[in-house]
């Protein structure tokens, strides 16, 4: 058909630990999905695949990209841009481990990094015979050293220490690459996989035990184009939990003006956080701070005092609540976190129906498939006819879903949205602003709640697949 049906596979030390969904017949897929690892702590290598979904045979693999450690510590902000997928050869993919012990003795000088390359297993074969011929090559400080090389195994032992003076201002970032080759007596060599240690880390601790193979790091090397792009976004965060007691004081800190609410209003640590907070960021906190208002019985209190600052900042009604303040980022995950089952019992029935009957649906001429039939050409006036009954019918049953749906609304999200209103109430109380205390609430309930959740109903865990094109234009109809 001259296109591709793609999906994306992560792997994390070549342990595949995400998949994600398939986007059918495009090219330039899009998928919006964020996965939160939790990542061992020796972790060496991130590597994303993407595949060409078939529904006979094997799935076809169109690249990769492969990111170290390394590459992503070395951006505190985090790898986001695109990365030319490199190819993808059976032959090639890396496999095993090698058992390597590392050490700098402090006596000695100059002083020397001992590397005691003991052995290696399950190796790729590369060779006919379904083993390889490996061998070690160590570069460490400008200086390169190799091991002998194991004849016909995937198992090798080499049990040899190889040895590199290490100068005392040697940089920080310098570092110890170990990689492991098959040997050819005709050819090039091939590549059986590699590790690498920082020097800062084997000066202040011995490494000795099994380490994973990895490939060699992606490049932003074009490969001509011919496999495309991946847009992908990575940040590795080190969270360091502490026993409770420890996040009492910032707990403290944090619920005092809703506890203690005589104080000054700007001088709170709610307001400096959110005077101080960043609109790439607001989204963090806002999640952080739900999670731990929720934790202590004070969501709502919470969601009044942020909502109460914006309402005091706000001159004009038709622009409350529309921006991405913590205010309304923090009403946006409450209702994530509190409304989600809600969700699910509202929607879902509509949602799937519409995934399963695959009705064609278009609003604009430019874009309507006038398809002929026996009868003739249907024409623009009945593809449009036809599609506005059926979004009607769609949109009837959702609305009524959620109309009926009101003791089903949970509780939390009930109160929170009474006392929204009441505050609207307070700050608007005049005649022509009656229609405010309504649309404060439809804002949140509906374009940042609903809305989203008919858009992309696989970012809200209302199905497990992306939407095809047709049913992904009528869910964008039915949202708008």
């Amino acid at each position: 058909s001259g296109s591709s049906d793609p999906y994306c596979v992560v792997k994390v030390d070549n342990e595949v630990v995400a998949r994600t969904a398939t986007v059918w017949k495009s090219l330039n897929p899009f998928w919006g999905e964020e996965y939160t690892l939790r990542l061992p702590r020796g972790f060496r290598n991130l590597a994303v695949y993407v595949l060409d979904e078939d529904t006979i045979g094997q799935d076809d693999v169109i690249g990769k990209v492969s990111l170290s450690r390394q590459q992503i510590s070395a951006e505190p902000r985090g790898v986001d841009s695109w990365l030319s997928l490199a190819p993808v050869d059976p032959d090639e993919e890396v496999q095993g481990e090698i058992h390597l012990e590392l050490q700098i003795p402090e006596q000695g000088h100059p002083r020397v990094l001992r590397c005691h390359l003991i052995e290696a297993r399950d190796l790729a074969p590369r060779d006919l015979s379904g083993t390889s011929d490996p061998f070690a090559r160590v570069s460490c400080c400008g200086h390169t050293l190799e091991t002998a090389v194991i004849k016909k195994t995937r198992f090798p032992r080499w049990d040899e220490v190889l040895e590199f003076k290490v100068a005392e201002g040697e940089p920080g970032e310098a570092v110890l690459s170990v990689e492991v080759w098959d040997w050819d007596i005709v050819g090039k060599n091939d590549f059986l996989g590699r590790v690498e240690f920082p020097l800062d880390t084997i000066r202040t601790d011995p490494t000795k035990g099994w380490f994973q193979l990895l490939p060699f790091p992606s490049t932003t090397k074009d490969h001509g184009g011919q496999l495309g792009a991946l847009r992908l976004a990575v940040r590795l965060v080190e969270d360091r939990v502490l026993p409770p007691p420890y996040y009492q004081p910032l707990i403290q800190l944090l619920t005092e003006p809703i506890l203690c609410p005589g104080q000054p209003p700007d001088g709170t640590a709610l307001a400096v956080l959110e005077e101080v907070t960043l609109g790439e960021s607001r989204q963090d906190v806002a999640t952080k701070l739900v999670k731990i208002f929720l934790g202590q019985g004070l969501a709502v209190p919470l969601l009044d005092y942020l909502t109460t600052r914006e309402l005091a900042r706000t001159t004009d009604p038709n622009t409350l609540f529309r921006s991405n303040s913590l205010a309304s980022k923090s009403v946006e995950q409450f209702m994530k976190v509190v409304g989600l089952p809600y969700l699910h019992e509202v929607l879902k029935p509509v949602v799937n129906r519409i995934f399963e009957e695959k009705k064609y649906v278009e609003l604009d001429p430019s874009k309507m498939e006038l398809s002929r039939s026996r009868r003739g050409s249907l024409s623009e006036a009945r593809v449009r006819e036809s599609s506005l009954e059926l979004l009607k019918g769609y949109l009837g049953d959702i609305v009524n879903a959620i109309v009926g749906s009101v003791e089903k609304c949970p509780l939390l999200m009930r109160v929170a949205f009474k006392q929204l209103r009441r505050r609207v109430e307070e700050r608007f109380p005049s005649a022509q602003h009656e229609e405010v205390r309504y649309f404060s609430i439809s804002g949140f309930l509906f374009l940042r709640f609903f809305a989203p959740a008919v858009l992309t109903p696989k970012l809200f865990s209302l199905r497990e697949q992306h939407a095809d094109p047709r049913t992904g234009r009528t869910l964008l109809l039915l949202a708008k």
